[in-house]
């Protein structure tokens, strides 16, 4: 069995993408899929057991990965882990930003410290890889770059430290798809909701019941996503289909920020059907255990 791709074998044969956060949910689904298109993909993440669990995925199934560890808020990490893929690969095609976190807290209780480690985490960290794929390699010879944020659309209480570094990420994806446009040099944005990855599991036990029963009755489809559904949206920003997409943002979220409570009460429904892309697709533990 393989990845379900949607999209046409050997879309990006001879590419190499990097991808940040890729030993674990979205990243490691998004890994694959490129894999199985075609890509030889740079997976890159702080912990080596999981980027080698990774690997050997990869190429069990028959694709090509190289692995690097690097913390990506760490700035010399960041450059050499650049330097090391282009001296192994030759050429960086597309990064993916997805490397990030959160946890859930009310504003009034976030420290500074908690404050500042959660935007390093999903900006800082973001943009000095962004920059430095650029300026090492992407300004003389072209590339794609998606980069991650979150349903941030109205606000976002409990997560309001996320959603100002993930807003911000937004913001200066934006920002570079102007500047960078003449170097032919696209940065996007994907922005999922509610997605039934192992991020869940590393909230407090405390919101255990939250997550269970009611995160999927406030989305008007009635149900989490899931990797593979997130993975389609960014290989299509990486794709040639999206020449003509910069500065742009594709939300994943099952219509949750049009959801309008107050005027319009959701109906139960089990009518949506997931994206069932990802042959090895491990459900998070919290949900899996679901009474």
């Amino acid at each position: 069995m393989s990845y379900k791709s949607v999209f046409a074998p050997d879309l990006f044969a001879g590419q190499i993408i990097i991808v940040t956060g890729g030993g674990s949910g979205i990243g490691r689904c998004t890994a694959h899929e490129l894999a199985r298109l075609g890509a030889t993909v740079a997976i890159v993440g702080r912990k080596v057991e999981k980027l080698d669990a990774v690997a050997a995925e990869i190429i069990e199934d028959g694709g090509k990965v190289s692995t690097h560890v690097c913390d990506i808020r760490d700035e010399a990490t960041v450059i050499a882990t650049i330097e090391a893929i282009l001296a192994k690969h030759g050429k960086i095609d597309g990064l993916v930003n997805n490397a990030g976190g959160q946890y859930r807290s009310a504003l009034a209780e976030v420290s500074t410290k908690g404050f500042e480690a959660v935007v390093k985490n999903n900006l800082t960290g973001g943009f000095i890889f962004m920059r430095e794929v650029y300026n090492r390699w992407m300004e003389a010879h072209g590339g794609n770059i998606v980069n991650m944020i979150a349903d941030i659309w109205h606000g976002w209480p409990n997560f309001a430290h996320s959603a100002a570094s993930r807003g911000g990420m937004h913001t200066l994806s934006e920002s570079a798809a102007s500047e960078w446009a003449a170097s032919n040099v696209r940065v996007n944005t994907v922005a999922p909701g509610a997605i039934a990855s192992s991020g869940l599991d590393t909230y407090d036990v405390k919101h255990t019941a939250y997550i269970q029963r009611e995160i999927a009755q406030e989305i008007p489809l009635q149900r989490f996503g899931n990797e593979a559904e997130v993975s389609a949206a960014i290989v299509f920003l990486l794709s040639p289909a999206a020449s003509y997409i910069t500065g742009s943002c594709i939300r994943i979220d099952g219509g949750g920020p049009n959801a309008r409570r107050m005027w319009h009460k959701l109906a139960p429904s089990d009518k949506n059907k997931p994206f069932d892309g990802f042959h090895r697709a491990k459900p998070p533990a919290i949900l899996a255990t679901q009474d």
